[in-house]
C-alpha cells in the first residue's frame, strides 16, 4: 500500500453544496438537540483513514465517549490525528462494532473488503462520494456483503487532513445510507445510529440513486466551476479588478485537489458524463444565439434559458430542507471593527431571524456589502427599521 491510499477522504472538497432531503431533515431540530451529548452507538468504533471526514467523524463520537480506534496506513497522519483528540492508536484486544472506512475513492473496496475479513463480527461502511462502484467490486470478489453497507456524509471544507478536522462538521448535514438487497435493515442500524450520533440527517437512497445525485449536485458543477475559473488564468489583471460576488460563486470550488477529483469524478464517469453532455447542449443553443443575437428567435432561446435556469435554482432546498424563497437586503457595512457584529445585533434586536447572510467586499473601497436572507414578509419592516438606525440599504429584492 502507498501513500496514495491515505485517508484525507475523498470527499473533503467534494461535498460543500449538498441538498438536503425533503423528507429527512434536521426540521425542528435545535443546535442544542443536534450536539447534545446522547448518544447511540454502543461499542467500539474502528476509523480507518485519519483526514478530515475520519479525524472528524473521530472527535464527535469521543464527546460521545466512544472508544475510538483510528488507524492509517501513514503513521504521522494517524498520530496526528490522535494528538488532536480524534482517537487511539491499535491495540491487541480490539474488538469494533462498527468500521468506517475513509479512503480515497480508488482503494475503498480494497480497504473495505480487508476490514470485514479482519473484523467478521463487525458491521464496515465507508464514506466515500460513490456508491455504485464500491458494491460491485466487493461482490465480485466475493466479499461479505451482508455486512456492508455504503454511506455518504454530505459534507466537507476546502481544506483537507486533521488539522482541518471538526467535531460540528455533519450538524445537520444529509448523511446518505445506500442500501442493497444483502444488508438487512436491522444489520445496518448502527449507520443511521453512526449519522445520528454526529448530528446529521440519515437519508436513505440505493447506490444507484446516490450516485446519479452527486453527479448533478456536486460532481458536475466541480468541473463546471473548474472550467470557468480556467477562463481566468489568463484574464488581464484590469478584467479581474472587476470581479464580483457572482464569478466568486462560479468557481468557489475550484481550488480543489486535482489528484482527488481525477478519482471522484473517474469513478462516476458516466453519470456525470451525461450532466455535462446535456449542459454542453444547451451552451450549444445559447453561442448559437449569441453569434446571430439579431436574428429570429435568438433573443428568445437567451431568455428562455435565463428563465429557466430561475426555475431550476428555484428548487434548491433552503434552510432545513425547506423550499421557502427569501427576500435579500443589501446593507453597507463599513470594513472596519465590530461593524458586522453591530449589524447582525441590531437585525436579531428589531426581531428579524436571519435566514443567511453572504458578504462581499466592494474593491478598492473601505467598505462591505451584507446580503442578509430573511422570509419575504419582514422585508418592509427590516429596511424600515435599518435605514431608522443609520444604515444604508443599498438593495432589497425577492
Amino acid at each position: 500500500m502507498t501513500d496514495a491510499h491515505r485517508a484525507s477522504s475523498a470527499d473533503d472538497a467534494a461535498t460543500l453544496d449538498a441538498p438536503i432531503d425533503d423528507a429527512q431533515t434536521a426540521g425542528a431540530l435545535t443546535a442544542d438537540a443536534l450536539t447534545s451529548g446522547s448518544r447511540r452507538l454502543a461499542g467500539q468504533v474502528r476509523i480507518v483513514g485519519s483526514g478530515l471526514l475520519g479525524a472528524s467523524i473521530g472527535l464527535r463520537l469521543r464527546q460521545h465517549g466512544v472508544d475510538v480506534i483510528l488507524d492509517d496506513v501513514s503513521p504521522a497522519a494517524r498520530s496526528l490525528a490522535v494528538d488532536y483528540g480524534a482517537g487511539r492508536a491499535p491495540a491487541d484486544g480490539d474488538d469494533p462494532v462498527l468500521v468506517v472506512v475513509a479512503v480515497p475513492p480508488d482503494v475503498t473496496s480494497d480497504i473495505v473488503a480487508r476490514e470485514l475479513d479482519a473484523w467478521p463480527e463487525a458491521l464496515v461502511t465507508d464514506v466515500a462520494s460513490v456508491k455504485v462502484a464500491p458494491l460491485a467490486e466487493l461482490r465480485a470478489r466475493g466479499a461479505d456483503v451482508s455486512r456492508y453497507i455504503g454511506s455518504h456524509p454530505m459534507a466537507g471544507r476546502e481544506r483537507g487532513g486533521a488539522v482541518s478536522a471538526r467535531a460540528d462538521l455533519f450538524v445537520g448535514r444529509p448523511w446518505v445510507i445506500a442500501g442493497h438487497d444483502d444488508i438487512t435493515y436491522r444489520r445496518a442500524a448502527a449507520v443511521e445510529d453512526l449519522a445520528l450520533d454526529l448530528g446529521a440527517t440519515p437519508v436513505e437512497m440505493t447506490p444507484e440513486e446516490h450516485d446519479a445525485g452527486v453527479a448533478l449536485v456536486s460532481h458536475a458543477p466541480q468541473v463546471v466551476a473548474s472550467l470557468m475559473a480556467t477562463r481566468l488564468r489568463d484574464a488581464p489583471d484590469a478584467s479581474l479588478g472587476l470581479a464580483g460576488q457572482g464569478v466568486r460563486d462560479v468557481t468557489r470550488i475550484a481550488s480543489s485537489d486535482p489528484v482527488l477529483w481525477t478519482q471522484i469524478l473517474g469513478a462516476n464517469a458516466s453519470r456525470v458524463a451525461d450532466v455535462l453532455r446535456d449542459l454542453r447542449a444547451d451552451l450549444d443553443r445559447v453561442v448559437g444565439a449569441l453569434e446571430a443575437p439579431d436574428a429570429p428567435g435568438s433573443r428568445r432561446t437567451v431568455a428562455e434559458s435565463i428563465g429557466a435556469g430561475n426555475g431550476g435554482v428555484a428548487r434548491l432546498p433552503g434552510k432545513h430542507g425547506q423550499r421557502t424563497q427569501f427576500s435579500s437586503v443589501i446593507v453597507m457595512v463599513d470594513d472596519t471593527p465590530g461593524q458586522l457584529a453591530r449589524l447582525l445585533t441590531e437585525i436579531g434586536e428589531i426581531g428579524v431571524n436571519l435566514e443567511d447572510l453572504r458578504l462581499e467586499h466592494s474593491p478598492g473601497a473601505q467598505v462591505g456589502l451584507a446580503e442578509v436572507s430573511i422570509v419575504p414578509e419582514q422585508e418592509d419592516r427590516l429596511v424600515t427599521e435599518l435605514e431608522a438606525r443609520g444604515w444604508t440599504v443599498a438593495g432589497a429584492f425577492a
